[in-house]
């Protein structure tokens, strides 16, 4: 057996190092298209509920052409904050699909925030108006950021943007963090905000509705991030079935994303869009949703875009781990 197998251990701050937006939307990319074409495999979801107040997940997959193995451990554990921690918490693992040994284990915050900002921009290049000038934000965290982050990169004419907080109070440093890319104000009137907007983000816990039906105008565009578990909403009752809805995935999204509050509902996997399979058609007064739950295929395409760089700038810490 093996001797001299090493491990690749990559931990948070080489991880943000390597980085970058554009590789990770391509990444992200090729993700939706290798899941619309059958040639990555998503495997059963992982999402339970833990005595301590968290909650933990696994999610798998892989791209047998490519030799691509792995999984994803995460969940959201609420008491960190009281730790000064990030409540959201992440560990990727990439496997080698010949012999099962770990080949790489990946610090996966940064890598989960930035994916599925990237899936966000994605949704927003295919889905909402391009003359898109109006923006409401609901939540101001790491998620919020990099959603408002990817969208002010994918539709330049955005110009103003809304903020609603959990608190109704405004956020100074969220403000100062976009200040100079768009003009940014709180909202306190949520329902106002969501009219008088052509993009609403909805990057909360997924506590319950966020607003009220009737605040969604024709012609608007949702992307909602955090249904990610049973039990979770953003939404309204009642929206989806006023909505053209598209998901990343069907069966996940009628498990744990927003579509679990109404599962009958058609929709349309984005990747169907990228690959030609579908088409958005869509008309002015539209309403579209995209309800994201995330791929474990997009952690893969952008653990292995890592695990590559890594090794090429001799990042990370490589250590024996024999047979």
């Amino acid at each position: 057996m093996p001797s001299d197998a090493r491990l690749l251990l990559l931990d948070k701050n080489q991880v943000e190092a390597l980085l970058r937006h554009d590789d990770v939307l391509e990444a992200v990319r090729e993700a939706f298209v290798l899941h619309s074409q059958g040639e990555g495999r998503v495997f059963p979801l992982v999402r339970e509920p833990l005595t301590t107040g968290g909650v933990f997940g696994i999610k798998s997959g892989d791209v047998q052409t490519q030799g691509l193995l792995g999984f994803k451990a995460a969940g959201f554990w609420p008491g960190n904050r009281g730790l000064g921690g990030e409540p959201h918490q992440a560990t990727i693992m990439l496997i080698d699909p010949a012999t099962g040994r770990p080949v790489c284990v990946i610090d996966g915050n940064a890598v989960t925030t930035m994916r599925t900002g990237a899936a966000g921009g994605l949704g927003l290049a295919h889905l909402a108006r391009p003359d898109s000038t109006r923006l409401c934000v609901f939540g101001t965290g790491v998620q919020a950021r990099v959603q408002l982050s990817f969208a002010l990169r994918i539709l330049p004419a955005l110009q103003q943007v809304r903020y609603v907080t959990a608190n109704g109070e405004p956020d100074a440093a969220f403000e100062q963090a976009f200040a100079q890319r768009c003009h940014i104000s709180h909202a306190t009137d949520r329902n106002a905000a969501v009219s008088d907007s052509d993009v609403v983000i909805t990057a909360t816990p997924g506590g319950g509705a966020l607003f009220d039906p009737e605040a969604v105008q024709p012609g608007t565009h949702l992307n909602c991030v955090g249904a990610d578990t049973r039990g979770k909403r953003e939404l309204p009752h009642g929206l989806l079935g006023r909505v053209r809805l598209f998901v990343d995935d069907g069966a996940q999204a009628r498990q744990i994303g927003e579509t679990q509050w109404a599962p009958d509902t058609p929709c349309i996997e984005l990747g169907d869009l990228l690959t030609g399979k579908a088409s958005a058609n869509r008309a002015p007064a539209d309403i579209t949703v995209f309800d994201m739950t995330g791929l474990a295929l997009q952690d893969l395409t952008v653990a292995r875009l890592l695990h590559e760089r890594a090794r090429t700038g001799s990042v990370g810490s490589s250590i024996a781990w024999p047979w």
